[in-house]
């Protein structure tokens, strides 16, 4: 049974939506504290390394692998991995999924600054990665999930949600997502790395792949956190709704996903033009910060919205059939 078009309301407005998170942060601008200072951290704080520990495994590889690859492809393999652990900062894992503080440092992984280079220390033992990274990911989870809250209380324009509240369901959703990305992503990531060491092309080619793929699946729990702190639900709640949501408004929400990609990535460009180690930097930093804010505020207007509207056009539906029923 059909609802006729003209009783329902009109769906919410893509370009309404992101006008409306911009002008909220806009005209809170104070809520980008947490992006410019995070990014200010990461950019001129220390870094912590992880190549005392990662670079004799990285040494070790023609010997483990000298059976299943050119000496070509492992030098060109060993090269890669020596350039990210030496760029790598530990630190970066403050920025958490898929609840935590947008940063555009995380991406640049700046090795230098207008004073100079930042004070560096390094890992030796699993023992200290462990605690360290345990230490980073609870830091991240806990600002990120207070990121959020402020966000969505400057978007959404209500007071008296419970911080604590908030805060408690974001672990519980991010331990579920961690699990789900470690059974997920790691025998991938596995697979990615043998079939690069037999050739480079082949794993570029499955790399793509994959990621294409994972950005199709991660649509439909994209909302995944917004009901946590919008409606207050539980995490595994806040999950099944998102994908609720996004199973009746699959084509208007992946249009509005798109958007918000396109602008994020596309400025990104503009913003990552100076070098680190010119003070212009700080002009993308602040960019950043607004932009990427102000679409995650545009998110949380556009989630409530939604969810508001489709609750109007399952009543309706529910009233009709009742009616036809009698």
């Amino acid at each position: 049974m059909q609802i006729e078009r003209a009783t329902l309301p009109p769906p919410p407005g893509l370009i309404a939506s992101l006008a409306a998170g911009f002008d909220s942060v806009a005209n809170s601008i104070t809520v980008i504290a947490l992006p410019v200072l995070f990014d200010l951290f990461l950019w001129f704080g220390p870094h912590l390394r992880l190549q005392e520990f990662l670079q004799p495994t990285i040494d070790a590889l023609p010997r483990l692998y000298s059976g299943m690859s050119s000496s070509t492809n492992l030098q060109l393999v060993q090269q890669l991995w020596s350039d990210f652990i030496t760029r790598f900062n530990l630190f970066t894992g403050l920025r958490t999924f898929p609840v935590g503080i947008s940063s555009l440092m995380t991406v640049e992984l700046p090795m230098v600054t207008p004073l100079g280079k930042p004070f560096t220390f390094d890992t030796s033992s699993l023992l200290t990665l462990l605690g360290w990274g345990l230490l980073v990911l609870l830091l991240g989870w806990l600002t990120g999930a207070l990121y959020f809250h402020w966000v969505s209380k400057v978007a959404l324009k209500f007071e008296g949600r419970p911080l604590g509240k908030s805060i408690s369901q974001t672990l519980v959703l991010s331990i579920i997502w961690l699990t789900v990305l470690f059974v997920a992503i790691l025998p991938v990531m596995m697979l990615i790395s043998v079939v690069s060491l037999v050739s480079a092309g082949l794993g570029q080619f499955v790399l793509i792949l994959v990621g294409l793929l994972a950005l199709w699946l991660l649509i439909p729990v994209y909302f995944s956190a917004h009901g946590i702190f919008t409606f207050q639900l539980n995490a595994v709640s806040a999950i099944l709704n998102s994908l609720r949501m996004v199973r009746y408004t699959l084509p208007a929400t992946g249009l509005f996903l798109l958007m918000l990609f396109l602008i994020s990535q596309g400025l990104r460009f503009l913003w990552t033009t100076p070098s680190a180690d010119s003070w212009w930097t700080l002009v993308g930093i602040l960019g950043h910060a607004f932009v990427s804010t102000a679409l995650l505020a545009a998110s949380f207007i556009y989630y409530r919205n939604v969810n508001e509207w489709l609750k109007v056009v399952f009543e309706k539906l529910r009233i009709q059939k009742n009616t036809v029923k009698a």
